[in-house]
């Protein structure tokens, strides 16, 4: 790796720590001035500054995970405006998980999600986040979805996922 994309990688690490930690000034310390955030499977996030400081205050910024929460990087992808990382993230829905979940109890299940992050990034700033995960797997694990008699997945493609981090 060299110095340029570690740079951008430090970055979203930043970030992802500033958000897990609670610190909402220095998550969005490290996004432009006018910066956007989509989960596109629920339409949750912000269209800018104020957008993207309400969602993370309201809904993410020290509410992010329940305490075992686990992210396994499966693959990354660094380019000149951008990085995709492809995750696995793996929790038990012990307490409410607005960003993913929103105005869902918690179920106390166990929950494995194969996430996509696309991170924009300008004057070493990010400039956007579009997050994509198949919701219907998720609310599978948590039980308020029947598989049954639908093309639906529960753990089963994070899990294949897993299985290729041991190959």
């Amino acid at each position: 790796m060299n110095d340029f994309e570690e740079g951008m990688l430090n970055l979203l690490e930043k970030h992802v720590d500033a958000e897990m930690r609670g610190d909402l000034e220095l998550t969005m310390a490290t996004m432009t001035k006018d910066p956007h955030l989509l989960n596109i499977p629920n339409m949750m996030g912000g269209d800018d500054y104020e957008g993207v400081k309400t969602f993370y205050k309201d809904h993410l910024v020290g509410k992010f995970f329940p305490p075992d929460v686990e992210f396994n990087r499966i693959s990354l992808t660094i380019g000149k405006e951008q990085i995709v990382e492809e995750l696995v993230i793996c929790f038990t829905h012990t307490k409410k998980v607005d960003w993913c979940l929103p105005n869902i109890e918690p179920t106390n299940k166990k929950v494995k999600m194969a996430v996509v992050v696309i991170a924009g990034i300008k004057d070493k700033k990010l400039t956007h986040e579009h997050i994509y995960w198949d919701q219907a797997s998720v609310l599978v694990q948590i039980g308020l979805l029947d598989q049954k008699n639908l093309p639906v997945v529960a753990d089963e493609s994070a899990n294949k996922l897993l299985a290729f981090l041991k190959i």
